[in-house]
């Protein structure tokens, strides 16, 4: 595999499992040095074990809707390195399926504060290590979501759609300082969260798994699952060098979804 990314140095929050366990072993292997955080425990053990943990690979358990605990994280990143090449901020909760009116207020306050406030805190803390690199790069991780929005998910489309602004305005800001902000909007990954969304789907309106399965794949155009290393090699694209003069954009990488149901 070209060694797209040697040694760019890559933050990654919500790493341990998923979309941002699959970018970081994408990155690993494309020469990249990771530093994820987790607060999923049980993940983090599986880490231990990889062959490049404290090598290139460091892990941590962190909160990401904690600032406290985000703030000591990066105090543990700036003993580990002066500088980051880039962020992906990974971190997200699906939250609550219903229709509005009959939302939780604390599910839905609940939902907005881990997928937006998350990358807030990282960002903020992350952007003085990334003036650094003469070539930085922040991919905020949205969805379809964000873009078309989502019946019976008002909650979580309300915080994906709010990331597409943060990385417009970011992109904006940091331009100057030659840091490159996107949004990557991912389709219906094929997972153990879209299994939870599955259910909760079914659960709500009596339609069976199978069904409502079947429905999201047909969303696409190509009308095929997207995989977590299908969001990986993006991100990795996005951090290289390859990139440099993509900002403030919006990356579906989605099968062409025609719509959100």
């Amino acid at each position: 595999m070209t060694k797209i990314l040697t040694n760019k140095k890559i933050i990654i929050s919500a790493g341990a499992s998923g979309i941002g366990w699959a970018t970081a072993k994408i990155c690993l292997a494309r020469g990249a040095y990771i530093y994820l955080c987790d607060n999923d425990e049980k993940s983090l053990r599986k880490l231990n074990k990889h062959p490049l943990k404290n090598k290139r690979l460091f892990t941590y358990s962190c909160d990401a809707s904690n600032e406290s605990q985000v703030s000591d994280f990066f105090k543990k990143i700036k003993n580990k390195t002066k500088k980051i090449d880039a962020l992906i901020n990974n971190v997200g909760v699906s939250g609550p399926t219903g229709s509005i009116e009959q939302l939780n207020s604390k599910d839905w306050e609940n939902t907005l504060h881990v997928d937006v406030n998350s990358h807030f805190y990282f960002t903020k803390r992350a952007i003085p290590l990334i003036k650094k690199s003469k070539n930085g790069s922040i991919i905020n991780i949205s969805s379809t979501a964000g873009i078309l929005g989502f019946p019976l998910r008002s909650p979580y489309a309300a915080s994906k759609w709010a990331i597409i602004g943060i990385t417009k305005t970011l992109a904006m800001e940091l331009g100057k300082f030659n840091i490159r902000v996107n949004a990557v909007c991912p389709g219906t990954i094929k997972g153990d969260r879209m299994k939870r969304v599955i259910k909760d789907k079914a659960k709500f309106t009596k339609i069976s798994q199978k069904v409502i399965e079947k429905d999201f794949i047909s969303m696409s155009s190509m009308k095929k699952w997207i995989l977590e290393e299908d969001i990986g090699k993006m991100c990795s694209f996005l951090i290289s060098d390859d990139s440099s003069k993509v900002s403030g954009q919006v990356i579906s990488v989605d099968g062409h979804t025609e719509r959100n149901n």
